[in-house]
């Protein structure tokens, strides 16, 4: 029998946030007057130097000579490759570039079409969970968030693997194929439980089916019928590839990799970048924007006024509509100034989709946030350039691609393991030293009393 969990009584927990708040507080102007950089990031915005890294490139400013901070679209890179060519190749040729992304991360090269082949029927071979996983980790202990079950699907991998500890580079790579393989089945395991459990509704489960690339894999285990088009499929094969890698200074991925640098395990480090990513500033913001979408829908009357959506927007920012944050989610990035290629990369290949299956306000209205967000935010807040970002049009994707928002972020989870495990790598072979910035300690001495002076 199952035991409530006690809470704290309502006076008691008042007492304990009153004592926190009155013995705790940091100004954020000592951080300026003492150079800290918050956010690890300098002055002007940019990220402060912190590591190495052959995986990827994020490109999005110039620096002139006297460190001036010039805009520049923006450009994604993955080992040499941008992506605006792999999804170019994706559509020309007509191919799935999920899994050759994969292997470009891990190794460092495009596959070969042979390597391509037989790497295909590796990912084949683990997808499948080994045995009693899913009636024992996710049945018997299931979660009303995704995300968190992910990180704990992470962590119970550890018990099955014979040589977890195992920092060499084959098991790292053999751990990193079992997981890339395997999180995608136990994602749609969780949400079917999910759906049992929390939301009480019908679960069904489908075996992998040998021979499908991830994007396949995921719709025919997530739907009931297991029919998709192949057009749905290209689509989410794309999201995947564009959300594959953002640099090893982004937060989930920094997050790995100062778990690996410790010398911990696989499967700790890639479930503390499952936390890292499940956070609204980060992985989350594609669910915002589909929320803030419905805001905007309500709240202006003709969706094709420009005028009466800047207004709205402008509303927003001054925390006067949305959800109060002052935050026009889907705009904005850390690195990118001018523009976000995976966004533009989206837009481009989701509007057939969206006419097609009847999303054509949602698409249109998303396009005008893009094209007007900028001069509001410029109008608002100075002369602050922003874009934007990937965050803008992938949930209308996953929305019109049927799939419930419980697993937005997840599916970012799916797309980022690849990254996630190619920069472990990388830390570990080559890092070899434990990451470990400073603080600065600003309590003050207290003259220590006993027990009975206090």
């Amino acid at each position: 029998m199952a035991v409530e969990k006690t809470r704290l009584a309502p006076e008691t927990m008042k007492y304990l946030c009153r004592e926190y708040l009155e013995n705790n507080y940091i100004d954020p102007e000592t951080s300026e007057r003492l150079g800290v950089k918050r956010g690890l990031r300098n002055p002007d915005g940019t990220g402060v130097l912190a590591g190495l890294t052959n995986v990827c490139d994020v490109v999005g400013y110039d620096k002139t000579e006297d460190g001036k901070v010039v805009p520049i679209p923006g450009k994604l890179i993955y080992r040499g490759i941008n992506v605006e060519q792999l999804a170019e190749e994706a559509y020309q040729k007509d191919r799935f570039v999920f899994e050759g992304v994969i292997w470009l991360l891990l190794f460092g090269t495009l596959p070969t079409s042979a390597e391509l082949k037989e790497f295909g029927q590796i990912l084949d071979s683990h997808r499948a969970l080994p045995d009693g996983f899913a009636e024992d980790m996710i049945m018997k202990a299931p979660s009303p968030n995704i995300m968190n079950k992910l990180a704990r699907g992470v962590l119970a991998m550890y018990s099955y693997d014979e040589n977890p500890e195992d920092l060499s580079l084959e098991n790292l790579l053999e751990q990193s194929i079992s997981l890339i393989a395997g999180l995608p089945t136990i994602m749609v395991n969780a949400w079917q439980i999910k759906r049992r459990i929390y939301d009480h509704q019908s679960m069904f489960f489908h075996m992998p089916i040998p021979g499908q690339s991830t994007a396949e894999h995921i719709l025919a285990t997530y739907r009931a019928d297991q029919k998709f088009t192949h057009e749905e499929a290209k689509l989410l094969d794309l999201c995947l590839m564009l959300h594959a890698d953002h640099g090893g200074g982004n937060n989930s991925a920094f997050t790995c990799r100062v778990l690996s640098s410790s010398g911990t395990d696989t499967y700790s480090a890639i479930a503390a970048a499952i936390g890292s990513l499940k956070g609204p500033k980060h992985g989350g913001a594609n669910l915002k924007v589909m929320e803030q979408l419905e805001h905007i829908r309500a709240g202006v009357e003709n969706h094709t006024d420009e005028d009466e959506v800047r207004e709205f927007l402008r509303k927003i920012i001054r925390r006067q509509e949305g959800d109060g944050s002052g935050l026009i989610y889907g705009m904005g990035h850390a690195v990118y100034t001018l523009s976000d290629p995976r966004a533009i990369i989206l837009r481009q290949h989701a509007k057939d989709l969206a006419f097609e299956k009847g999303f054509e306000d949602e698409f249109n209205l998303l396009c005008l946030v893009e094209k007007l967000g900028p001069q509001v935010f410029a109008e608002e807040k100075g002369n602050k350039t922003v874009c934007a970002n990937v965050d803008l049009y992938s949930g209308l994707i996953y929305n019109m691609l049927g799939i419930e928002p419980d697993l937005y972020t997840p599916l970012f989870a799916i797309s980022r393991i690849p990254g996630w495990c190619a920069h472990r790598i990388e830390e570990v072979m080559f890092a070899n030293r434990i990451i470990r910035p400073a603080y600065k300690y600003l309590g003050v001495r207290q003259k220590y009393k006993t027990l009975e002076e206090r």
